[in-house]
């Protein structure tokens, strides 16, 4: 069975709290349910966490390789602008990253356009809601299939 970490960052917790018009009314909870129904159906098995704190993460990271994680389905949040602790804790294992934002921080403040993940993940998915986590848990299925 492969195993993916759904991994969220700060303020991802406030989710259908925070700012309802740019990330929607439902719940982390809410998308941790849906990813791990959704791993079922395919016989994956995924495995949810969140912090606000960048330790925490980086942590998690580690871990993820550690315990043979197939891939990791990242929002990092705000962390994902500047963080290069998180930056050089994926880069320095071997499991890939797909980057994934809920809204599209392309069309939002100026800061939020970069990114010091994405020269190090396996792609990123913005704008999408909810639906950007499923897509990279389709790409893991796909790619686990050989069908890149």
């Amino acid at each position: 069975m492969k195993k993916i970490l759904m991994l969220n960052g700060p303020n991802l917790n406030r989710l259908g709290k925070r700012e309802p018009g740019i990330y929607g009314v439902s719940s982390l909870e809410d998308l941790e349910k849906r990813m791990v129904h959704l791993g079922m159906e395919s016989q994956i098995e995924v495995t949810c966490f969140q912090s606000n704190h960048e330790g925490d993460l980086i942590d998690k990271l580690h871990d993820a390789e550690d315990t043979g994680m197939d891939g990791i389905i990242f929002n990092p949040g705000a962390f994902t602008h500047y963080s290069y602790a998180i930056r050089d804790a994926i880069a320095g294992i071997n499991c890939p990253v797909i980057e994934v934002h809920i809204s599209n921080v392309y069309q939002r403040e100026e800061f939020r356009h970069n990114s010091v993940i994405a020269p190090v993940s396996k792609g990123q998915i913005a704008g999408l809601g909810f639906l950007g986590y499923e897509l990279a848990l389709e790409a893991f299925k796909r790619e686990a299939k050989g069908e890149e």
